[in-house]
Order: structure tokens, then C-alpha cells, then sequence
């Protein structure tokens, strides 16, 4: 399957350390070379690179490894193909608006698609599955809450779909506005807190270790989320199955262990 990557600062930070790590996997460490992709929130607006060639040997993913975006927040992912054609459809993340915000979604996993209803207001351009339930999900966004609604509530009613979506197959995936950044873990995912005291960090798939103590400053945090730790020598902690966490400023603000308590109106699946 695919794999995740995402960042959540406190700060404008850049991801090149960790997305160095990522985009081998992508061909080379690993074999998701079905393409990828990467956007970047900045002050309200949003970068999207992607291409659907591996990452390892993508001539972008080379030039985005060596060119410091600052973002708070960052989303990418690498893709194994299992439903619906390589090509720059199919690739994620996927984008739509909601609220005149720029919402993007990266899913890992593969959901059994003639369960999942068809949106009401959303379509997707590509064949995938996980642009599919993209649709689905900002649609029952779009009948629960409004653009006043906080982003605790929204994490409320991700997790309760998110739940739904994961008795259908695998589900981890990534959704952001570019305020906060909703993860949720069907199978398999990772994070960690990188703050004062700051320390070196090892990548596992390339020698490469960055001290994070000489290009930080003490009031710098971020978080970062993977579907496979990146660095050997950080504590990752791993994410249960069915876990949702909301990320604000590379901090975890909001977690649910189980299904949701939330009683969204209407109906679910």
C-alpha cells in the first residue's frame, strides 16, 4: 500500500529533512513508485506538487528535497497503485474547497467502493477509492457543521465517519484546511514531537542526520506523522487502530481512542 507523510508547526518550518527520507521509499527502499505527491499551506494559500513518476527518481521530488518550503502545515504521500490507473488523477493529495479553504486529503488503504455512497455536492476527477470517500467526507462536513464550526467539533464528526469508513477496509489517512490536521489510523501509523531540548535525528532510509538543536529555536515544536517511523533514533509512538488525533501548531489537541460519541444528524453510510 501507500505510504503517509504530514507536519504540523508551530512555526513556518520546511519538511525536507523527512520528505528526504519518504521519497525514498518511493522506488528505491521501497516500492511505492506509483508517484507522488506534497502541498504546502502558506499564510492561506496552497502549494501542490505532484508527478507519477517514482519519487525516488522524480526529477521534483529532487528539487523539493533540496528547497525549503516553510509551511505549518504539510501534507505527501507516495503511492503503490491499487485502484485506478497511474496517472496525475489518481495522485494524491487530493484538493477541493469548503468554506473558501483549500481542504486536502492523503489516504493509505483500500476501501470496498460499492459501499461508499456518492457525495451529493463533491465529484471526483480521478478512479480511486480514496478520492472517492475525499467527497464523501467534506460532503457530510458540508451538511453538520458551518465555517464557524471549531476545528474540535470537526475532529468529532471525522472520527465518527472515519469509523464507518474503516468496517469498509483500510483507512489511514491525512485532512487538512491548512488551520488544523485531522489523522486517522485504520492500520498503521506513527508520530512524534520534535521540541526543546532539541537532538540529532538519523534517517532509516538514507545516512543522513540533522541536528535539530543548531537550526531551531526553543520555542519551535512540530509534529510529525508517517505511516513508518522515518528516523531510528527519535521516540515514534505508534497509533492504535481506529485512532483519531487532531494536530494544531505541532501540537496533538484532540484524541479519540474508540468511535465517536458525536450524534451527526441524518444518516451515516
Amino acid at each position: 500500500m501507500c505510504e503517509l507523510l504530514a507536519m504540523s508547526a508551530n512555526v513556518p518550518t520546511d519538511i525536507c529533512f523527512s520528505f528526504t527520507g519518504l521519497i525514498r521509499r518511493g522506488g528505491a527502499t521501497g516500492p511505492h513508485g506509483d508517484g507522488f505527491g506534497i502541498c504546502f499551506y502558506e499564510s492561506g494559500g496552497l502549494r501542490e506538487f505532484k508527478d507519477y513518476q517514482a519519487s525516488a527518481t522524480s526529477a521534483i521530488a529532487e528539487f523539493l528535497r533540496t528547497y525549503p518550503i516553510q509551511s505549518k502545515i504539510a501534507l505527501s504521500h507516495i503511492r503503490q497503485a491499487n485502484v485506478g490507473a497511474v496517472n496525475l488523477q489518481n495522485t494524491h493529495p487530493f484538493q477541493r474547497e469548503l468554506w473558501g479553504r483549500a481542504w486536502t486529503l492523503a489516504h493509505n488503504g483500500q476501501i470496498d467502493l460499492s459501499r461508499v455512497p456518492q457525495a451529493n455536492f463533491y465529484c471526483p476527477v480521478g478512479t480511486t477509492d480514496s478520492e472517492k470517500i475525499f467527497c464523501w467526507l467534506l460532503d457530510k462536513l458540508r451538511e453538520q457543521a458551518t465555517e464557524q464550526t471549531p476545528w474540535s467539533e470537526l475532529a468529532q464528526l471525522l472520527q465518527h465517519y472515519c469509523q464507518q469508513l474503516n468496517q469498509l477496509g483500510v483507512c489511514n489517512l491525512l485532512l487538512s484546511d491548512g488551520n488544523g490536521l485531522f489523522v486517522f489510523c485504520s492500520t498503521k501509523l506513527s508520530w512524534l514531537c520534535r521540541q526543546a531540548p532539541f537532538g540529532p535525528a538519523h534517517l532509516c532510509d538514507r545516512d543522513l542526520t540533522v541536528d535539530f538543536s543548531s537550526v531551531t529555536h526553543i520555542d519551535d515544536r512540530v509534529a510529525v506523522i508517517a505511516t513508518q517511523p522515518l528516523t531510528d533514533n527519535e521516540d515514534w509512538h505508534a497509533m492504535q487502530s481506529g485512532e483519531g488525533r487532531l494536530f494544531c501548531d505541532g501540537v496533538s489537541t484532540w484524541q479519540s481512542l474508540g468511535p465517536s460519541v458525536v450524534h451527526p444528524k441524518g444518516s451515516g453510510l
